[in-house]
């Protein structure tokens, strides 16, 4: 009688472990990072040609998630006039890896002679 009670008793022991661990895990994960920029756009076949293209590639390629892109409409205050995009990172040091990156650096040296960029970083709430 006793081994059966040992392997019932090792299996809930087991479960509250695992519990307990991805308790854990979950409670130290970061929340998310969403950027959003809004680009007064000076040219915009300069800016849709020579900039997106390679700015696109980058954010993919760093792991950026495209959330909107587009038009937006101003709902209320005094907001620059130009196409909003929303990305999402993993994280804030995501962001700036991508942000700092060679690829990225080249984009924006061609995107800055064709729009004013105006960024925003914000942590997803848990």
């Amino acid at each position: 009688m006793k081994a059966p009670w040992t392997v019932a008793l090792s299996m809930l022991v087991g479960i509250a472990l695992g519990a307990a661990a991805m308790q854990t895990l979950h409670a130290q994960a970061k929340p998310a990072v969403y950027m959003i920029a809004i680009n007064e756009v000076s040219n915009q076949e300069g800016y849709t040609k020579e900039y997106v293209p390679p700015a696109q590639k980058s954010v993919k390629d760093h792991g950026g998630v495209y959330v909107a892109a587009g038009p937006g409409t101003q709902v209320t205050g005094n907001l620059p006039n130009g196409p909003v995009v929303i990305l999402r990172w993993e994280s804030m040091e995501a962001l700036q890896s991508w942000r700092n990156s060679p690829e990225f650096q080249a984009a924006l040296k061609i995107g800055e002679k064709y729009a004013k960029y105006n960024i925003i970083a914000v942590a997803a709430v848990k």
